[in-house]
């Protein structure tokens, strides 16, 4: 069962989504080299509660933290730990919010320090291959649509699609139907309404698309230990054009002022 949402409940989750892309602004602003995600995980609760919202992933079927922390070939569900972070490494910061009863969902996998070229051009083309699949989200396509463009632009540069996890209907759950696969046939899957909202969220891999699960019953990561990249945004789909309602401005604002030094 999908839900559709009302003008007035899509105004309920960009509040939301606003308080997850403020909280990724203030992690942005302290990931470096030896800083653990743990310390990330701390400022972000603080950040979340003072600002009125409940962080969406702390005991959400029984996750142990704010933050999911992927790092390097940790795909996702990451739990955040006392390890520092590297030189070199990548981390998707994957954050949840609850407000007035809707929750706010968003992804950016961040370079810590210097990456290797070959790690930038993954992180690139899988930011690329969300906003590719963000076009396909407007009333009269279908969910196929959304999978095809992502997997299109991500296969044709060599990176591979992880298949088991997808992105989500996101509202008064925070995993709501429909699924929303990185892969797909054009013209397949559910249509595409207005009203609808979901997570669109690229895992992509710079080795085979294959993952496997830790013990620890959470972490995914790839199969072959290769790195992977993960960006998402929630969105609710339009007329002519998806409206994005989380937002990667706050912590591009930061990136670009760091890089400015």
């Amino acid at each position: 069962m999908i839900y559709l949402k009302t003008d007035e409940e899509i105004e309920l989750l960009r509040e939301s989504n606003m308080i997850v892309a403020k909280t990724l602004g203030e992690i942005a602003k302290l990931i470096k080299p030896g800083v653990t995600t743990l310390e990330l995980d701390k400022v972000a609760e603080e950040f979340i509660r003072d600002n009125g919202g409940i962080p969406g992933f702390l005991d959400y079927q029984g996750f142990p933290n704010t933050l999911c922390t992927s790092v390097n070939e940790h795909v996702v569900h990451g739990i955040p730990n006392d390890k520092a972070l590297n030189d070199g490494d990548i981390v998707s910061v994957d954050c949840g919010v609850l407000k007035n009863g809707f929750y706010g969902d968003s992804a950016y996998t961040f370079a810590i320090g210097e990456v290797s070229k070959e790690v930038k051009d993954l992180l690139t083309t899988t930011k690329e291959s969300l906003y590719k699949g963000i076009e396909q989200a407007i009333v009269g396509k279908r969910l196929g649509d959304i999978g095809y463009a992502i997997q299109k632009h991500c296969e044709e540069r060599g990176y591979s699609v992880v298949r088991e996890m997808v992105g989500h209907g996101v509202g008064k759950n925070l995993h709501e139907s429909p699924e929303v696969p990185n892969y797909g046939r054009r013209g397949n899957g559910s249509l595409l309404k207005p009203g609808m909202v979901i997570a669109i969220e690229p895992m992509i891999n710079l080795g085979k698309r294959n993952i496997v699960q830790e013990n620890d019953g959470w972490t995914i990561r790839t199969i072959d230990s290769k790195v992977s990249a993960h960006f998402e945004h929630s969105i609710a789909v339009g007329k002519n054009e998806a409206d994005i309602l989380s937002s990667f401005k706050f912590v591009e604002e930061v990136l670009t002022s760091q890089s400015e030094k």
